[in-house]
């Protein structure tokens, strides 16, 4: 039974990370350094972390889509294996989606009280910029409740082993 839900979490962790992919990899294509400044104009070097730690984010995704594919199409599901993949998709995207290493970004805790975004920036960005955030928003939101498990189950079970 346990393995049909870590199963079909990895299943929809999957496609959430399909989905993300692709508007990540939109967003990069059509935005360059020129057109967010002359859609905003603003701090060039803020613009340029900003976009520097987006491809980041999109490469923890793609990393994980991988993982979550090598995973799902073996011939007999390893649970264990499941549920590092997605104990890493937790930490590599979804804690890099609300608090990136760089400190580009940062999440306000308090926008769940107000029903708010919770992704603020510690400069003005242009909307095409927060408009891929607040796109993203709500499903990395889901995918983190989600996955909240697999943090301290994960790390439970490595301090055991030891």
């Amino acid at each position: 039974m346990g393995n049909l839900i870590v199963k079909s979490q990895l299943e929809d962790v999957s496609v959430f990370l399909e989905g993300t992919v692709a508007k990540l990899e939109n967003f990069l294509n059509e935005t360059t350094l020129s057109s967010l400044k002359q859609e905003s104009a603003g701090d060039e070097r803020y613009y340029k972390r900003v976009i520097s730690n987006v491809r980041r984010l999109l490469v923890h995704c793609e990393d994980g889509l991988e993982a979550c594919q090598i995973v799902l199409k073996n011939e007999i599901f390893h649970k264990a294996a499941a549920e590092k993949t997605l104990y890493k998709i937790y930490h590599q995207c979804v804690d890099e989606f609300f608090s990136p290493k760089s400190d580009c970004w940062f999440e306000d805790s308090r926008s769940a009280y107000t029903g708010k975004n919770s992704i603020k920036f510690h400069s003005g960005v242009p909307e095409s910029i927060s408009g891929i955030f607040r796109n993203l928003e709500k499903e990395f939101q889901s995918v983190r409740e989600d996955l909240e498990f697999y943090e301290t189950d994960y790390r439970t079970k490595m301090l055991q082993s030891k």
